[in-house]
């Protein structure tokens, strides 16, 4: 069981949790030990409300295929127990980074003294460049 807030927990029978071999080099034990874990999560048949679901599907998340699945490969760590954490913690951060509404951004204009003080700056350095130039004349 995976619990998200007070009110909202998954059962376990909704996460699919695989073990597979890890990738990259490994010891004396990289083709005898699963510890990577491949956790599966379908959105569509699970038990979230509905504003979970909704937000979840509209993301564009890599780790979220076309048919509403959440596919996390975590492979870590080297021990399986820890990855299964690891993989459960990752799904929970994507669950309630979904639910954060982004606060509508107000357009803003620059006040005066930053605009006079950008174009001081701007008209000195323009200042130091003209004297850094060779004027001679013949």
């Amino acid at each position: 069981m995976l619990k998200i807030s007070n009110s909202i927990t998954l059962a376990s029978w909704e996460i699919e949790l695989n073990a597979i071999r890890s990738q990259g080099s490994g010891g004396q034990r990289v083709n005898k030990v699963a510890t990577a874990i491949h956790l599966r999560f379908d959105i569509k048949s699970s038990t979230l409300p509905l504003f979970y679901k909704e937000r979840l599907l509209k993301l564009s998340d890599s780790r979220i295929t076309d048919d509403g699945v959440i596919i996390i490969k975590s492979q870590s760590h080297r021990t399986q127990e820890m990855n299964k954490e690891d993989a459960l913690n990752r799904l929970k951060e994507l669950i309630l980074s979904a639910t954060v509404i982004q606060k509508a951004r107000r357009a803003t204009r620059p006040t005066k003294s930053s605009q006079r003080k950008r174009m001081d700056s701007k008209t000195k350095k323009g200042q130091t460049k003209a004297l850094r130039q060779n004027k001679i004349k013949f």
